[in-house]
């Protein structure tokens, strides 16, 4: 017999019937909109992550010809700094050619700055930043304080807010007659090596 015939022989029963059903239809109406919500909330943060993506895209995305075109702008500063001045005001030629390298490099930096390039001019005494500075030798220097910039070797760039290449520095050190009067816990000062 089946739930339909039994139904139709007993009013009864088709009341039993809907009780039973009515809590499962409930159950599966909640459960779909629990799905839907989650669904729903699921499509709204892929959105929300591609959007991140397409403005990491449109910031960084000149990252890779940045670097390359990097070398370019130091090569442009090697020769800038290779001429005398003394050379350049004795000969004519050599003065030109030199202005027209300099307009060359500014023209550069404008272009790198405009696709948010920024270049990074560590000065001397300045302190030492390991997020924008890369340090690649020690210099004794009695006149700096340990930790801060003594020479810049090579000029360092950001993309947007992005480190793209940290600037090269040399380092001050205290000298080798001043560590030797450091007291033994002050920094900078020498360490006993005798085993």
């Amino acid at each position: 017999m089946t739930t339909e015939q039994a139904a139709n022989a007993n009013p009864d029963t088709e009341a039993v019937v809907e009780e039973t059903q009515a809590p499962d239809l409930e159950q599966e109406v909640a459960d779909l909109k629990d799905k839907l919500l989650r669904a729903l909330a699921d499509v709204e943060n892929m959105r929300r992550q591609k959007d991140r993506e397409v403005e990491d895209a449109r910031r960084y995305g000149v990252t890779r010809i940045a670097r390359d075109v990097l070398e370019v702008a130091d090569n442009l500063g090697r020769a800038i700094a290779a001429v005398p001045a003394e050379a350049a005001e004795a000969d004519p030629a050599l003065k030109n050619l030199l202005t027209g390298v300099e307009m060359t490099e500014r023209s550069l930096q404008t272009v790198l700055e405009r696709h948010q390039v920024k270049r990074i001019d560590p000065q001397v005494g300045e302190k030492l930043d390991p997020n924008r500075h890369q340090a690649m030798f020690e210099v004794p220097r009695a006149d700096l304080a340990p930790g801060t910039i003594a020479e810049v070797m090579q000029a360092g760039y950001l993309i947007a807010d992005r480190l793209l290449r940290p600037a090269m520095v040399g380092v001050a050190a205290r000298p080798a007659e001043a560590a030797d009067q450091a007291p033994s816990g002050e920094p900078g000062a020498s360490v006993d090596t005798r085993a």
